[in-house]
């Protein structure tokens, strides 16, 4: 894998004859150890994964009872470390990571002092989000110094290719050369008006500079062969990578359309429903994943993106079926 280790992965997708397979890992919670985090990797290095992503959480409000009654607001970053697990990850074991940069949660001054740290680890890619609003609110506020979009976002981290920063009178500035990603959604973003507005908002990202886009889970390829067909009828004409998640909880079946917009199509949803148990859904999903994938594979996609959340023997059962 070290000879992929300081490449970008636009080009390890380029180079590639054949799929690739790539996989996202949460941070540990605070408090946690990184043990689990190197348990899925190790458990998927068999499987050659060219690269890993690592998402990034903002701050969070919650809100305390106080012995006195009072309730106190505190701001608490549940998963803290990203920058530095993904660096700790790319060179323990010699695999690009790709750390999630958010718009949401911060200003364009953390967002540049970020990209610098990233940049002196040797961290060249990265994936420009928007992220979630604060919890409980129905409309994105972004930091009041920070992006509203993340087309914003791509167009700073493109202008620290140029070596122009923030500061306008640095002198002898160098040059930052991040590969960057964003995100794409197959059954449109849940905010977006209609799914040709969605695009628009997608291609707006690309012309701005991103190389490649990274779709929202779906559990129905024929939605992302459409969403691709749909992407290159306006020009837009980077690789498009499908992420998938396998399914391992019966709750699953209701809690993923509502955390993110998508359908459950009605085979899957039938066979879910028959599940007595989280052990049951699990091999159900398992299964469903192995038959998205093997299609996604014949049909020759760029890489194989799997959502783990955490859980590593799903996956190591899909990528072990299909690769």
């Amino acid at each position: 894998m070290y000879q992929y280790l300081k490449m970008k992965v636009i080009d390890i997708i380029n180079q590639s004859s054949k799929t690739i397979f790539s996989f996202e890992l949460l941070p540990p919670l605070k408090g946690n150890d990184t043990s689990k985090i190197y348990n899925t990797i190790e458990t998927l290095l068999d499987f050659d994964p060219k690269y890993i992503n690592i998402t990034t959480h903002r701050d969070e409000m919650i809100y305390v009872e106080l012995p006195d009654g009072h309730i106190e607001k505190r701001i608490v970053r549940k998963r803290p470390g990203t920058v530095a697990i993904a660096a700790n990850i790319q060179y323990k074991y010699g695999i690009p990571v790709i750390p999630h940069v958010l718009c949401g949660g911060f200003s364009r001054s953390e967002t540049e002092h970020v990209l610098i740290d990233l940049n002196f680890m040797g961290i060249k890619n990265v994936l420009a989000l928007r992220g979630d609003g604060n919890k409980g609110e129905h409309v994105f506020r972004p930091d009041p110094n920070g992006h509203s979009n993340a087309y914003q976002l791509v167009e700073q981290i493109v202008n620290l290719r140029h070596g122009k920063y923030l500061e306008l009178d640095l002198k002898n500035t160098a040059p930052m050369d991040f590969c960057i990603g964003v995100a794409g959604y197959p059954e449109k973003h849940f905010e977006a008006p209609n799914a040709e507005t969605d695009l628009l908002y997608l291609k707006q990202k690309v012309d701005a500079g991103a190389e490649y886009i990274v779709t929202q889970m779906f559990f129905d390829n024929h939605k992302y062969y459409d969403f691709v067909k749909r992407c290159r009828a306006i020009d837009i004409q980077v690789p498009i990578i499908p992420g998938i998640k396998p399914i391992n909880l019966k709750n699953q079946l209701t809690v993923l359309p509502k955390l993110f917009s998508i359908d459950i199509p009605k085979d899957l949803t039938t066979e879910l429903l028959k599940c007595q148990s989280d052990d049951d859904a699990k091999l159900v999903g398992t299964e469903w994943a192995i038959y998205q994938a093997k299609d996604l594979i014949a049909n020759k996609v760029p890489s194989l993106h799997i959502y783990t959340y955490g859980v590593s023997d799903n996956t190591r059962k899909i990528v072990k079926a299909v690769f």
